[in-house]
C-alpha cells in the first residue's frame, strides 16, 4: 500500500506550514491563505469540493514543495484541520455565508473555543484580548482603539473576506505574542471568473427600530460617518492647546481669552439631545466586482469592493454601582442611550500569477463611526451625601480610521521557496467634542426642577477632544527548502521586522463661572445655558482639567525584531515531527507628552519595557489509522503590555461605559503551553476531534475596578500567577435526506449538524508575600496582592462553559439552506471588584438565531434573498456583581430581537 494521506497532505502542505506562503484555492469568493498563515490549499474550497473517499489520488507537487509526483491510496480526506501541524479552525467564505453573520467578530463566535466580548474583541479559550493576535493576510494591523492594541473584529465586514484562520497552537512562524491563538484574516483575491454582485439589505431591531430613541444634529453629513467639519476644533481653542500652557485663567490666559474660547466652540449643534420617537430602521449596500485577465504568460485578478452600513441600536440601562462591601446601592440610575454607528468600507486587491509565483497587492479602508446621545436619571449618593436626583446628558461622535496597503510576494525556485512581504497600516481615532452636562433636581424660591449652576460635582458641563494616530510598519522574509532524503524533511527560516508608533492624546475642560447663576438661568437647557450671551455676561470660562503633566497626552512605540528556524519531517509513516525556535526583541516604550512645559519630571518618565526572548515550539501528529490521528503540542509565548495600559491618561470606554486609567508600572506576561488532540476524519467534511490543553501564565495582566472621586474606574495589574486549562469538544456531520425518504424533494439535501463545547478553568495563584504596583501616586504604590486579588479566582474575560449549536438543511446543487445557530457563554468577570467588593461579572447567556437563504434564477443571472433572525431568546446584557442577598446591576440592558431580510444579485 501506498504512503498514507499524512504523508501526502505533509508534502503539499510543508512550505505553508512553516513559511509564510501559503497558496489557497482561488474563486471569486476565495483567496490565496495568507502570509504566515498555516492555511492549506483548500481552505477556501466548499465542502462538497472534496474528492469521493477510497479512491486513488495523483498529487502532481509543485515548486519547492516536492518536487516528485506520488500517489496515495486510501482515503483522501483533505481537511484543513488534519493536514496542518498545528490545531487550527478555519471558517472559509461558505462557512460565513452559513450563518449568515455580517462582521468578522460575529462570526468568530461560532469558532470552538472562541468567545466575544464587548465591540468585537476576540477571547480564545477564556484568555483576553490581549493573548489574542490578530493579522490581516498575516500582516499586522494597527489599533483604531485607544485602550487596545489589538484591532476591534466587529469593523471587518465578511463580505471583504475570503476566510478566517484560528490557530490556537503556536509555530515559530508566528509572532511571538501568542497566547490563546492568532486569528489570520485572508482578503478575497483572483477570481476565477469575472462577475459584478449588487446586495443591499434592511432590518428592525425590536428594542429600538420605531421606538424612542435620543440624537442631536451635529453636522448636515453626520449620516455619511463623516463630519462636514463643522466639529473641527475651533482656531482660537487650537491655538491655546499649541501654545504649551494650561487652559485656565491665570498669568497665560484672562478671563476675556477663556471667554473667547468658550464662544468659539460650536456649543448648540453638539449639545443639544432631540427625542427621536421613530428611530430608523438598519440599512446596507454594497457593490463588488472582479476579473482575471490574460497577460500572455501570466494573468492578472482584480477585486474591487464598497459598502455602506448605517445602523442604530437603543440601550434602555440601570447602571449601579455599591462603594461598600456589603453592596449597598451608591449611585442608581436608568440610562437611555442611541447609538447610530455608520461603517464604510472598500477594497481594491490586483493578484500577478506566472509560471509558479505569485505576487499580490491588497488595500483596505474601513471607517467605523458611532454618533451617541445619552439621557440618564438617578441618584449619586456616593459623590453627594444628600438624596438629589440628578438628570445627566451626554453626546459624542467617535471616528475610526483603518487604512492598509500590502504587498506579497511568493516565488518558487525548484526546491527552494522564497516569500517576501511588506506592509504600512495607519489607524486612527478622533472624538471631537464629547460633551457631558448633569442638572440636579431643587425645591427653592417655588422652583421644583432640575438646575445647573456649573459649580458643584452634580452641577457642570464638561466637553473633551480626543485624538489617536497608530502607524504600522511591517516586512518579512522566508525562506523554505526540501531537503533530497528518503524521508520528507523541510526546513525553514526566517526575518520579520514590526514598527509601531502610536500618538494619543486627551483634553478635556470645564465650564466654570466666576460667580453664582441665578436660578433662571441655571434652569437653561445646555444650548441656552452656554450660549455666548450666558458666557460672556456671565463670566463663565473654558477651564481645562486634563490632570496632571504628562496626563493628558502620550507618544508610544513598539519594535520587534524576530528570526526563526524551523524543522519539519516524517519520521516514519504517519508519524511527523515539526519543531522550531523563534527569537524575538522587543522594545516597547510608552512617553508622556510635557504639553504643558512642566518642570515636574515624575509624570513625564518614560514607561520601557526592553526584553529578548527565545520562544520554543514543538508538535507530533501520530497518523495511527487513514482517519485518525493524534497530536501534541508544547509552546512558550508571551504577552506584552497594550500602549494604554501603559499610559495614565484617562480613557472613556463607550462600550463598557465606564473610564479606564493606566498602570505604567505593568511588565510583560509569560506563557507555558500544552495540549493534546484526538482527530476522526469519517466522511466528506465530517469530523469528530476531542482536546485537552493547559497553561500556565506568569504575571498575567489583569483588570480592577476602583472608585475614585465617586466613579467607578477601572485599571490594570499583574497579577502573581495563574493556570488555564480545559477540553474542547468539535462534531461536524452531513446526514443526506434521500437516505431517509425515496422522495425527489429529498435527493439533494442534507441535514448539517455541527457542534462544538468548551470547558476551561483558570485560576489566579497569589500568596501570602506577593505583592503588586498599582498606579497611584507618583511612583506607584506597592501592595499586597491579596488585597486585589482572590487566590483561586478565575481570570477576567474567562467563561467555564462556551457552546455552539448549528442545526440546518441544506441543498447540495444550489443555494437553499435554512440554519439555526444557537451560541452559549457561562457568566465571565469582567473587572476585579473595588473596595474588597465581589469581583464584576457578565452573563452573555443563550442566543438563538435562524439564517435562511435561498437561491434563484432572474433573468438569467443569480438572485439571492436571505431572511435573518437574531436574539430570538430575547437575552439581555448583564453586568453584575452579587454577594448572595444583595445584586448591583452595573450595566444591563435589553439587546433585543433584530430581523434583517437582504438580496444581492450577481451580474
Amino acid at each position: 500500500m501506498s504512503k498514507p494521506l499524512s504523508l501526502g497532505c505533509l508534502l503539499l502542505l510543508t512550505t505553508a506550514l512553516s513559511a509564510p506562503a501559503a497558496f489557497a484555492q482561488t474563486s471569486a469568493g476565495s483567496a490565496p491563505a495568507a502570509p504566515t498563515s498555516a492555511a492549506p490549499p483548500a481552505a477556501d474550497r466548499p465542502q462538497d469540493s472534496t474528492p469521493p473517499a477510497e479512491e486513488q489520488v495523483d498529487i502532481s507537487t509543485t515548486g519547492g514543495d516536492i518536487g516528485a509526483d506520488i500517489v496515495v491510496t486510501g482515503r483522501f480526506i483533505p481537511e484543513p484541520v488534519r493536514a496542518t501541524a498545528e490545531v487550527i479552525s478555519v471558517l472559509s467564505s461558505a462557512d460565513i455565508a452559513r450563518s449568515g453573520d455580517g462582521d468578522v467578530s460575529e462570526a468568530l463566535n461560532r469558532v470552538t473555543g472562541l468567545s466575544v466580548v464587548g465591540n468585537g474583541y476576540v477571547y480564545v479559550r477564556g484568555l483576553g484580548d490581549r493573548y489574542s493576535l490578530a493579522l490581516l493576510n498575516g500582516l499586522p494591523l494597527p489599533s483604531p482603539e485607544p485602550l487596545k492594541r489589538v484591532v476591534p473584529l466587529d469593523i471587518f465586514p465578511t463580505s471583504v473576506l475570503a476566510s478566517a484562520l484560528v490557530q490556537k497552537s503556536y509555530s515559530a512562524n508566528y509572532p511571538g505574542e501568542f497566547g490563546g491563538g492568532v486569528i489570520n484574516l485572508t482578503t478575497k483575491s483572483q477570481p476565477e471568473e469575472g462577475f459584478v454582485t449588487l446586495s443591499a439589505s434592511v432590518g428592525a431591531n425590536l428594542e429600538t427600530t420605531g421606538k424612542l430613541g435620543y440624537t442631536y444634529y451635529g453636522s448636515k453629513s453626520d449620516w455619511t460617518g463623516f463630519d462636514s467639519g463643522a466639529r473641527d476644533i475651533p482656531q482660537p481653542l487650537k491655538a491655546a492647546l499649541n501654545s504649551g500652557n494650561v487652559i485656565s485663567e491665570g498669568a497665560n490666559f484672562s478671563p476675556a481669552q477663556l471667554k473667547t474660547i468658550g464662544t468659539s466652540l460650536l456649543n448648540s449643534a453638539t449639545s443639544v439631545v432631540q427625542r427621536n420617537g421613530n428611530i430608523p430602521a438598519n440599512f446596507s449596500a454594497e457593490i463588488s466586482g472582479g476579473d482575471t485577465y490574460d497577460l500572455g504568460g501570466a494573468d492578472l485578478g482584480l477585486i474591487v469592493s464598497a459598502g455602506y452600513r448605517n445602523g442604530w441600536q437603543t440601550r434602555d440601562a440601570i447602571q449601579q454601582f455599591s462603594n461598600s462591601t456589603d453592596l449597598a446601592i451608591g449611585n442608581d440610575y436608568r440610562s437611555v442611550l442611541t447609538q447610530n454607528r455608520i461603517v464604510v468600507n472598500g477594497l481594491l486587491g490586483l493578484g500577478l500569477e506566472f509560471d509558479k509565483n505569485k505576487i499580490r497587492w491588497t488595500n483596505l479602508y474601513i471607517r467605523d463611526t458611532v454618533k451617541q446621545a445619552k439621557l440618564s436619571r438617578g441618584t449619586d449618593l456616593i459623590a453627594s451625601s444628600d438624596d438629589i436626583e440628578n438628570l445627566k446628558q451626554d453626546t459624542a461622535w467617535y471616528e475610526r480610521q483603518l487604512i492598509a496597503t500590502q504587498l506579497v510576494g511568493e516565488f518558487k525556485f525548484g526546491d527552494l521557496g522564497l516569500d517576501l512581504r511588506g506592509t504600512y497600516a495607519n489607524s486612527q481615532r478622533e472624538a471631537p467634542y464629547e460633551r457631558s452636562f448633569t442638572y440636579a433636581f431643587t425645591r427653592q424660591d417655588g422652583i421644583n426642577d432640575f438646575v445647573n449652576d456649573l459649580r458643584s460635582v452634580n452641577q457642570n458641563a464638561r466637553i473633551s477632544f480626543s485624538d489617536l494616530n497608530e502607524d504600522v510598519f511591517g516586512a518579512g522574509i522566508d525562506l523554505s527548502y526540501r531537503l533530497p532524503t528518503s524521508i520528507p524533511v523541510s526546513i525553514t527560516g526566517g526575518y520579520a521586522f514590526n514598527d509601531t508608533k502610536r500618538s494619543s492624546s486627551r483634553r478635556d475642560f470645564r465650564f466654570l463661572p466666576s460667580g453664582s447663576l441665578n436660578l433662571a438661568v441655571a434652569q437653561q437647557r445646555p444650548d441656552y445655558l452656554l450660549s455666548d450671551y450666558n458666557i460672556q455676561t456671565y463670566n463663565i470660562l473654558l477651564t481645562e482639567t486634563s490632570g496632571q503633566s504628562g496626563a493628558a497626552a502620550f507618544d508610544a512605540a513598539l519594535q520587534v525584531h524576530a528570526g526563526y528556524g524551523q524543522i519539519e519531517a516524517e519520521l516514519v509513516d504517519g508519524l511527523r515531527v515539526t519543531g522550531g525556535v523563534r527569537y524575538e526583541d522587543g522594545d516597547q516604550s510608552v512617553t508622556p507628552t510635557n504639553l504643558f512645559n512642566s518642570n515636574d519630571l515624575t509624570f513625564l518618565q518614560p514607561t520601557r519595557i526592553t526584553n529578548s526572548y527565545w520562544l520554543p515550539a514543538g508538535t507530533i501528529t501520530w497518523n495511527f489509522k487513514e482517519d485518525m490521528q493524534l497530536r501534541a503540542s508544547a509552546s512558550k509565548t508571551i504577552a506584552r503590555p497594550q500602549f494604554r495600559e501603559l499610559a495614565r491618561q484617562l480613557y472613556q470606554d463607550v462600550d463598557a461605559d465606564r473610564q479606564f486609567f493606566g498602570n505604567p508600572f505593568l511588565q510583560d506576561s509569560k506563557l507555558f503551553n500544552v495540549e493534546a488532540r484526538y482527530e476522526w476524519y469519517f466522511g466528506r467534511g465530517e469530523r469528530f476531534s476531542l482536546g485537552g490543553f493547559y497553561k500556565k501564565i506568569d504575571k498575567p495582566i489583569e483588570t480592577f475596578a476602583f472608585i475614585p472621586s465617586g466613579s467607578l474606574t477601572a485599571s490594570f495589574a499583574n497579577a502573581p500567577k495563574a493556570t488555564l486549562y480545559g477540553a474542547e469538544l468539535e462534531v461536524q456531520k452531513f446526514v443526506p435526506l434521500d437516505t431517509l425518504s425515496d422522495s425527489k424533494a429529498f435527493a439533494s439535501r442534507r441535514l448539517v449538524l455541527i457542534g462544538n463545547y468548551t470547558y476551561s478553568e483558570s485560576e489566579i495563584k497569589v500568596g501570602a508575600n506577593d505583592k503588586i504596583i498599582l498606579p497611584f501616586g507618583e511612583f506607584g504604590e506597592v501592595r499586597n496582592a491579596s488585597d486585589y486579588f482572590d487566590d483561586g479566582a478565575p481570570l477576567t474575560g474567562q467563561s467555564k462553559h462556551l457552546v455552539n449549536l448549528q442545526l440546518g438543511f441544506e441543498d447540495t446543487d444550489r443555494l437553499s439552506q435554512q440554519t439555526i445557530l444557537l451560541t452559549y457563554a457561562s457568566k465571565r468577570v469582567t473587572n476585579r471588584g473595588p473596595e474588597n467588593q465581589p469581583d464584576i461579572f457578565e452573563k452573555p447567556g443563550i442566543k438563538l438565531d435562524v439564517v435562511l437563504r435561498e437561491g434563484f434564477e432572474f433573468y438569467g443571472r443569480e438572485l439571492e434573498l436571505k431572511l435573518e433572525g437574531r436574539n430570538l431568546t430575547n437575552t439581555k446584557f448583564q453586568e453584575y456583581q452579587t454577594n448572595g442577598t444583595n445584586r448591583i446591576d452595573v450595566n444591563t440592558y435589553k439587546l433585543g430581537r433584530a430581523f434583517t431580510f437582504g438580496a444581492s444579485y450577481k451580474f
